[in-house]
């Protein structure tokens, strides 16, 4: 059980920074660590010190440079590969990214090294049998905007489906059903085509989408990625990579 908090309101400063999003709590630490973060003026070296919300938290011009030198990458990630952790027999989207496989028409500045590897992590998960859109980044601040708790940024879907569906269950599909017992959030669903679904969802529970269809009498043939937040797939072809540009943002 975590200690209740000090009666006079402090809470950890690693804490506090990520709820400001500034960063995730252990690149807060790592920074406490290094000396770059201060608290009214006064460096903080000791893991685990409180401050009030009211006070000024600032990072270090080193913290920024950190910040500023890690990646984010748009991969299209093609079905067969796994967002995560590899499984028997399947590779991890990760491996997918190398100098080789970046998009031609990507206009970012940078350099690919591998040291845009280390670190690298999905920050959303997207089903072996779907294909699209995902995010990997090296980036705390960013993750956590993407699968925090509190993260409200839209994924859109489009979602070939089999099987009949009438205007009862297109509405049970906006809102209305349930996922191991818990009620899921409102989506907007609708139809996009005489075949396919377009699904824009602001939570990302384990094959979400395709149980949700089955809730409805619907199957899945086919499910495809193609924005998050304002970022969008695009043109961007399976199987290639870009970075996410200095202008963009989720």
């Amino acid at each position: 059980m975590n200690p209740a908090p000090p009666p006079d309101g402090r809470v950890r400063i690693s804490k506090l920074l990520a709820e400001r999003g500034v960063c995730s709590r252990r690149e807060a630490d790592a920074y406490i660590e290094r000396g770059w973060v201060s608290v009214d003026g006064v460096v903080v070296t000791e893991l685990g010190t409180r401050a009030l919300p009211s006070q000024t938290i600032t990072l270090a011009a080193a913290a920024r440079s950190t910040q500023q030198q890690r990646v984010t990458v748009l991969l299209h990630k093609p079905v067969g590969y796994v967002s995560g952790q590899p499984e028997p027999g399947y590779q991890p989207a990760v491996t997918l990214i190398d100098a080789g496989s970046r998009w031609r028409d990507d206009r970012a500045p940078q350099r690919f090294e591998r040291a845009h590897l280390r670190g690298l992590a999905p920050a959303g998960r997207l089903d072996i049998d779907s294909t699209g859109l995902l995010v990997l980044t090296q980036d705390g601040r960013i993750a956590r905007q993407l699968i925090g708790a509190d993260s409200v940024i839209e994924k859109e879907y489009l979602v070939r489906v089999e099987g009949r569906l009438d205007a009862a269950g297109l509405a049970r599909l906006n809102f209305g059903l349930s996922l191991d017992g818990v009620a899921l959030k409102r989506a907007r669903v609708s139809w996009q085509n005489e075949d396919q679904l377009r699904f824009v969802l602001q939570e990302g529970r384990k094959r979400q989408i395709r149980r949700m269809c089955e809730l409805v009498g619907l199957r899945v043939s086919g499910l495809k990625r193609v924005r998050i937040g304002r970022v969008r797939l695009g043109d961007l072809p399976a199987g290639q990579w870009r970075y996410l540009g200095e202008q963009e943002h989720f």
